[in-house]
Parts: structure tokens; sequence; C-alpha cells
């Protein structure tokens, strides 16, 4: 079990969401935090509130999908603490838009940001880890990424990427002390629909009525910060829709029916 107090603790997409309850309740734990996210005027309510609540922390706006800057990116998270103890790959972006309908350009953009970008950072921290004598990184997934599912293919093709990814990873590096941990979210009521992408890269700019009834971030963030302090291989996190997951692994040719009926949304 972790204990969180003095660690460095570096957060992506941590202006809202998902990111930004967690952000709190490590904070709490006093945790050294870094919150990396698009909006710095969002960031720096964030880091306001985290100051306030205990923790000591640093912002670093970015836009993930500029890969090439992903190096300098690291080399300031790493120069504020002097280290990082624990990645939480949150950031994503995600699509409301058939496959063939979806410029190759949404699909490269999504790749980007919810693949290449954490693939990126955990490569370049994973040399510093080691040499401290080990780290966490955890990823946020999705039930996307355990089955294709309506007007995500772009989407949902990065949530599969990561867990090849980072299981390998989690193999490769475990004897380093090296540990990943899989944050697999269904429903969270969070802007992530809203600031999906469409066919041509548009905004969708409004909420699903699915993403609208999910799960509370603050109830989400205690499900999420308890794995990681467990350092559990994965959580899940939602309500009933969960429930697709486990269909999928036990009745795959059941699952198949059941995700052609869904609406699109």
């Amino acid at each position: 079990m972790i204990d969180f107090s003095n660690k460095t603790i570096w957060i992506t997409g941590a202006s809202s969401g998902i990111g930004e309850a967690c952000a709190y309740l490590f904070a709490k734990e006093n945790a050294n935090l870094i919150l990396t996210a698009l909006e710095e005027d969002k960031l720096s309510e964030v880091q306001q509130k985290c100051v306030e609540i205990g923790g000591k922390c640093e912002i670093l706006p970015y836009d993930l999908s500029e890969i090439d800057g992903i190096d300098k990116l690291v080399e300031k998270a790493l120069s504020f603490f002097g280290r990082i103890d624990i990645i939480y790959n949150n950031a994503g972006i995600s699509q409301r838009s058939k496959a063939g309908d979806t410029s190759f350009s949404v699909d490269r953009k999504i790749m980007e940001v919810n693949f290449f970008a954490p693939v990126k950072i955990s490569k370049l921290l994973l040399p510093h880890m080691i040499e401290n004598g080990g780290g966490t990184i955890a990823v946020t997934t999705s039930i996307s990424g355990k089955f294709g599912f309506p007007l995500r293919s772009a989407y949902s093709s990065s949530k599969f990427a990561l867990y090849g990814f980072f299981e390998t990873v989690h193999a490769e590096y475990y004897d380093n002390n090296i540990r990943v941990v899989f944050i697999c979210p269904g429903r969270v009521k969070t802007n992530i629909s809203f600031y999906a992408l469409e066919k041509d890269g548009k905004q969708h700019s409004k909420m699903d009525d699915g993403q609208a009834g999910g799960i509370s971030t603050n109830a989400a963030a205690k499900k999420i910060v308890k794995a990681i302090k467990k350092q559990k291989p994965e959580i899940l996190v939602g309500a009933k829709e969960l429930l697709m997951v486990h269909i999928k692994h036990f009745f795959p040719r059941l699952s198949r029916r059941l995700v052609r009926k869904i609406k699109p949304e």
C-alpha cells in the first residue's frame, strides 16, 4: 500500500472531471502534485484548491496532441520536485461519429492524445522511476477499451491499445518495482462527451444522456485513489453499464448482439 504523503503525483487531464476530483483527494494526503491540461486558467483554480487542502501543487499546461514537445514537458515536470513517483495518464478525448465517416485527421488526433502521449510520457519517466527505486503508472482506459462501441471507433481503438502497451510494461519492468494500475470507467458524469470530436473534428458540444446519468466524479475518484493506493491491477468504475464487460468476457456472441442494439448518442 502506498503512503501518498510527500509522493510526487503527475495527473494529466487535471482541470476537470476525474482528474480534478483525484487531485483534491491526493492533496488531502499531502502529496506533491503536478497538474496538466489545456486550460491554464482552470488548472490555476484547481491548483489553488489543492494548496488550500494541504498539498503542494504546480501546474503544467500543455496540448498533449503536440507529441514532439513531450520531451521538454517531462523535463519540466521532473524539475518541480526532482522526481515523479506516480504518473496518472488520465487525459483523453472522445468521439461521436461512424468509422467510415470520420476524417483520418480525427482518428490521428484521438490516438495522439489518448495513446501516444501517455506512451511517450511513461517511456521518458521509466528510467527516472527505476533509478529512484520504482514507481506507479496509472492509466485511464474505458469500458470502450473492452469492446467496440457505436460512434467510438478511434476512441475505442486508443483504449484497447493502452491495455496492450501498459500490460507489457508491467510485465517487463515488474522486477524494477514498476506497477501499472488500469482505471476503467464506464459512465461518469464528466464533460468528455461535450468535448468529443465529430467526423470533421468539430466539437460535439453537448452532454450525452448516458454521461449525464453517470456516477459523480467524486464517487469515481474515491475508487480510483483507493485502487492506486492498493496497487490494484485494474478497477472498474461506474454502475450497471459495467455488466457489459463481464458479458463480453463470458458471452462474446451475446455481447456483439447487445452492442449492435445500443442507441448511438
